[in-house]
């Protein structure tokens, strides 16, 4: 890596003086900047000025009432990997915050951060001098994307772990500009081109995360695969929530993470709701939800694994998350 390049730090102290920043020409917002330091570093982005979100008043609460959740975009993933009561209420959030990077990461990196970080692939996560020695990508400063020469669209991954969470949980953003406040379902931040992967204007703050109240008896978990048993993002990670009511199961919701340019909710989940839970039930809908995953997980070569084996992963992991928590709705 080289050194940072210059740039210009600003702080606002209030949320209209953070948005009238973030509308001045190359602005970026700088949460804990896990992401977005070392891409400066790398030469990938040369943003100034930078507008400092940590003295935002109210950016980092989370506010858990009868309406539901509210999780400010500031509020670090430390804060929500050691939650007890979110663990208790929302387990994913607080499993996929657990395993994102390391300690000290977790302690300055933010869930707006992780929402918004930048798609990843081997081809573009280079220092400047490797790109330029081999070619500049599709993603940066080039024509063609190495991962699929023939196509026009960057194929790089999003590997963020809160977002398949919230998403498998129901999860809406808040984004607010000097134009005004807009929410749209979590799912619909994302496009499906790692070169632009954010249906997010430059000038638009997350401002907050919304998540409805459970159903009664919801129980959720996120699992990963990953090259390394820690600090390392995942080749393959998957959400899941659902809830059984009075014997039949009332609510299934699957979201994946790391094969595709944005995370993904798996279509097809909701068919099994209202099936009794009974013996015959899991391995068929194990089957199933396999079945699913393949189809519509699509990775390529961006990481140092086949893209085969992230796609058996992925569907591997649904599969065994699907059989834990079942078992951990029956019996609850």
């Amino acid at each position: 890596m080289q050194p940072l390049p210059h740039f210009e730090l600003l702080r606002p102290a209030n949320l209209d003086q953070a948005l009238t920043q973030l509308a001045l020409p190359g602005a970026r917002a700088l949460g804990g900047g896990t992401d977005l330091l070392p891409n400066l570093r790398r030469g990938l982005e040369q943003p100034s000025p930078l507008i400092d979100l940590g003295d935002l008043p109210g950016f980092a609460d989370i506010d858990d009432g009868a309406q539901g959740l509210s999780l400010g975009g500031g509020v670090t993933l430390a804060r929500l990997a050691g939650d007890a009561a979110l663990a208790r209420s929302h387990a994913a959030i607080v499993q996929a915050a657990q395993a994102v990077a390391g300690p000290s990461h977790r302690t300055v990196a933010t869930l707006g951060g992780n929402l918004c970080q930048d798609t990843r692939c081997v081809f573009y996560n280079q220092s400047e001098w490797w790109r330029a020695a081999n070619g500049y990508c599709l993603k940066r400063g080039g024509d063609t994307c190495h991962v699929a020469p023939q196509g026009r669209r960057c194929h790089a991954a999003f590997s963020g772990d809160l977002a398949p969470a919230l998403m498998a949980l129901g999860a809406e953003v808040e984004l607010r500009s000097l134009r005004g406040a807009r929410w749209l379902p979590l799912h619909l931040l994302y496009r499906d081109d790692g070169a632009d992967a954010l249906c997010k204007a430059p000038d638009e703050l997350l401002l907050r995360v919304r998540l409805p109240a459970p159903p009664t008896g919801l129980v959720s978990a996120y699992r990963k695969a990953r090259v390394r048993g820690a600090m390392d993002f995942p080749l393959a990670g998957v959400a899941c929530a659902l809830a059984v009511d009075q014997g039949r199961l009332s609510h299934l919701s699957i979201a994946l993470t790391g094969t595709n340019s944005r995370p993904l909710l798996l279509e097809g989940s909701a068919d099994w709701i209202g099936r009794s839970v009974d013996a015959d039930l899991l391995p068929e809908m194990q089957a199933a939800v396999g079945k699913l995953v393949q189809k519509q997980v699509s990775p390529m070569r961006s990481t140092v694994t086949a893209s085969n084996h992230r796609r058996l992963v992925a569907a591997a992991l649904a599969q065994r998350l699907l059989a834990d928590l079942v078992q951990a709705a029956a019996c609850g």
